[in-house]
């Protein structure tokens, strides 16, 4: 298959700090590709790299077969970007904000006007085109963001958390719109979420990046698989005897987490009562157990030793991103 995004050792410093540390993947072309990490991870300053907001200190990137360093008009010009803020002008109607954005990117009149037609109506907001985006809810305005984001026919679409804040329903809508891009008009896409149950829905391959570095890149099936098979949970007041009580060939980690030691194992009914006689052999009091099959949240606590919950997306530096963007 064809390669969208080639990465090559990139890496990006500030000062003293390495924001992004010597990372290097590849993203096929039609792929979904989702970027997980928490706050400060690299998240952003990788996807500033790729968008050439950012030079990379050292490294290489290509989008597309465009170098990001050498050619990065050509880069922006293949490339479309949905940030998790608003971004979209409230006072302007639907038709009149995907015109401003095909004007800016100097898009002919006849195909602007034939293109906001067909991607109004393939987000379902064609009979609301002459309405203020202000009377839009945040379901209609995320549609419209990404029906903007395909104006110019990016052949790469950035999508920073695109269903943040969106009930249930309608964050099941926009997966469906997603998963169409992907499908049925070959355009690579880079997900950001804190949403674990999305990258696994729409995810091919996801990357999960800590302190800059990229520390486990797989299917999500592959990462869930990673871990064992089934999750023991046990809580219990002296946590730390937990470990060095469960020494046996059958269990592939443990990981304590506070109070809650989790054990990693296949076929976890078979010896949940050797693990429960270990423990009461020692005295070890147990609070509550359970048995789960691994999810991608278990997966990223497992590699980062946090859940993604605990880190709240930075908006900040994305509009940065869009209004540096905008201007170019």
């Amino acid at each position: 298959m064809t390669v969208a995004i080639h990465i090559r050792n990139l890496t990006r410093r500030f000062n003293d700090l390495t924001a992004v540390d010597n990372i290097s993947f590849e993203i096929l072309q039609g792929e979904i590709f989702g970027l997980l990490g928490p706050n400060g991870a690299g998240k952003t300053t990788t996807l500033s790299m790729l968008a050439t907001m950012l030079t990379p200190t050292s490294g290489s990137a290509s989008v597309n077969g465009i170098d990001i360093e050498k050619d990065p008009d050509g880069v922006r010009k293949s490339i479309g970007i949905v940030f998790q803020d608003q971004s979209l002008d409230e006072e302007l109607t639907a038709w009149e904000n995907m015109d401003f954005h095909g004007r800016l990117y100097r898009i002919p009149t006849d195909e602007r006007m034939r293109r906001t037609e067909e991607l109004l109506k393939l987000v379902e907001l064609f009979d609301r085109k002459d309405d203020f985006v202000k009377t839009f809810s945040g379901g209609m305005r995320r549609r419209l963001e990404i029906a903007r984001g395909l104006l110019h026919h990016p052949q790469v679409l950035f999508l920073d958390e695109p269903t943040l804040g969106l009930d249930p329903q309608t964050r099941n809508h926009l997966w469906n719109y997603i998963e169409t891009l992907a499908r049925e008009k070959n355009i690579t896409i880079i997900l950001t979420t804190h949403y674990m149950e999305e990258a696994d829905r729409l995810c091919n391959r996801i990357a999960i990046i800590d302190h800059g570095r990229i520390i486990a890149l797989d299917t999500p099936a592959r990462l869930k698989d990673s871990l064992g098979g089934d999750l023991v949970t046990i809580r219990s007041a002296e946590p730390a005897r937990i470990g060095p009580a469960l020494s046996a060939a059958w269990i592939h980690r443990i990981d304590t987490r506070g109070e809650d030691v989790v054990i990693s194992l296949h076929n976890a009914e078979e010896h949940l009562s050797e693990i429960v006689t270990r423990i009461t052999v020692e005295k070890i009091p147990i609070g509550a157990i359970s048995i789960h099959k691994p999810t991608l949240e278990d997966v990223f606590l497992s590699y980062t030793g946090k859940s993604i919950r605990d880190a709240e997306p930075d908006s900040r530096e994305t509009m940065r991103m869009h209004m540096k963007m905008m201007r170019h």
